[in-house]
């Protein structure tokens, strides 16, 4: 069984993450075989918080290129955006970046 820090791999810091900040919404890159329920212990169980909602998207890779011939590729990536519940704390680690 894998514990809560091998599902949560960073959080995802954007511009828009941080908009959504102030309703609560942190966004965070995930083990790609990560299901919603597990997302949800694993984020309760690390930050001490209570999660209401989880959205998942798998996020693929995109051609990049460095000079003429080598193509190559980013890495394709699972993102979860989890929302807590209005009673809950905020998560420290986004806070002061806002």
């Amino acid at each position: 069984m894998t514990n809560a820090y091998d599902i949560i791999i960073r959080p995802i810091i954007t511009e828009q993450s941080m908009e959504d900040l102030d309703i609560k919404k942190y966004a965070f890159e995930v083990r790609k075989d990560a299901n919603k329920i597990e997302i949800k212990k694993a984020i309760e169980e690390i930050f001490g918080v209570e999660v209401i909602k989880v959205n998942t998207v798998n996020v693929p890779g995109k051609e990049k290129r460095q000079g003429a011939y080598p193509k190559g590729k980013t890495a394709a990536v699972k993102k979860a955006v989890v929302k807590l519940s209005a009673a809950s704390k905020n998560i420290e680690l986004f806070e002061g970046m806002a």
